[in-house]
């Protein structure tokens, strides 16, 4: 049996979607996010720096500022898009409540996008882990190529 690329990833997004918005843990999913960036910042570091204890000659690898801030730069790019989407299920959930169709389901777009990027940054976390030197049991390698290569393809560059 054939499983299409990104069935994992939809399947967490979908079922942590249904969880966050019926259980409301709209909170505890961003204070999670800010964990898992914070947690992908210095494996980040880390595995940049076992890289270069690694391969002395190589002056491309190891630490760099404009990696770093880089980095930055796209996790605040995630609190900003995940903002967007929250003002988007204000504006959604608002007018439909508005012309008398509201639903219990107010942040939708905002849980969808939270779940993603934390799932992006569980990912990443697995990627620099890999990069110190841990082997990562065969079926989470799997998953994981097949979850980047998912986000890759779609993902609006």
């Amino acid at each position: 049996m054939m499983i299409k690329k990104g069935y994992y990833k939809g399947m967490i997004i979908i079922m942590g979607t249904w969880i966050s918005n019926s259980l409301g843990l709209l909170m505890p999913l961003l204070g999670l996010l800010c964990v898992l960036m914070i947690v992908d910042h210095i494996s980040g570091m880390l595995a940049a720096k076992k890289e270069a204890i690694d391969n002395p000659r190589n002056k491309r690898l190891g630490l760099s500022s404009k990696k770093s801030i880089m980095g930055i730069y796209k996790k605040i790019g995630y609190m900003l898009t995940i903002f967007v989407a929250f003002c988007i299920d204000y504006i959604i959930y608002k007018f439909a409540t508005e012309i008398g169709i509201g639903s219990d389901a107010n942040t939708v777009f905002g849980l969808i996008t939270g779940i993603w990027f934390s799932v992006n940054e569980c990912i990443s976390i697995l990627e620099n882990v890999n990069r110190m030197g841990v082997e990562l049991p065969v079926f989470i390698t799997k998953i994981l190529a097949d979850m980047h290569e998912e986000m890759e393809e779609n993902t609006i560059r």
